[in-house]
């Protein structure tokens, strides 16, 4: 579990709003050890001092994708891409889970289940644990490794876990215009 400290300001001083796991962490039925943890959202340029009375913003969201100038903080991680091949993969029930618990983001993935998707936004994306590849849609493809980092300017790619492990990846997403 992804633990998250949210802080605020009370009174013209700095305090912990909150302590702990994120409430919006989704194990994927589907894909046995596919997780997101959705752990922080704004909409559009954030306004300080942060208003800890608004509540979770990632308590209920319509999308994962931010609009223009708003920001996402999301914890990916992949399970190898061997599990999809193997008997009894249900892709249909993926791409349902997909729809529910990554509103905005399952709908700019390729019909083909090709996992090729791209949106308006610039996404700084850092392995953390593990090994993936990003491929690009002209085929070009790149090995990562733990820490390195990825800067996705609004270009269509996929994910690859092309090991037997799981592989952690942590992306903050900025919203752009297309």
């Amino acid at each position: 579990m992804v633990r998250r400290i949210v802080t605020g300001e009370r009174n013209g001083k700095s305090y912990i709003v909150s302590d702990g796991p994120v409430a919006n962490t989704h194990d994927f039925a589907a894909m046995p050890g596919f997780r997101t943890t959705l752990a922080w959202a704004t909409e559009g340029v954030p306004q300080f001092p942060h208003d800890a009375g608004g509540g979770d913003p990632v308590a209920k969201v319509t999308s994962v994708l931010p609009g223009p100038g708003g920001s996402c903080l999301i914890v990916v991680t992949f399970s190898p891409d061997s599990l999809a091949a193997s008997p009894g993969f249900d892709g249909a029930a993926l791409a349902a889970e997909q729809a529910e618990f990554l509103p905005g983001l399952a709908d700019t993935f390729d019909p083909d289940g090709s996992g090729m998707h791209i949106t308006a936004t610039v996404d700084y994306d850092v392995i953390v644990e593990g090994e993936l590849w990003l491929e690009l849609d002209d085929g070009e493809v790149r090995h990562l490794k733990a820490g390195d980092v990825v800067i996705q300017n609004g270009t269509r790619h996929a994910w690859r876990n092309r090991t037997e492990k799981p592989t952690t990846m942590l992306s903050f997403m900025v919203g752009g215009r297309r």
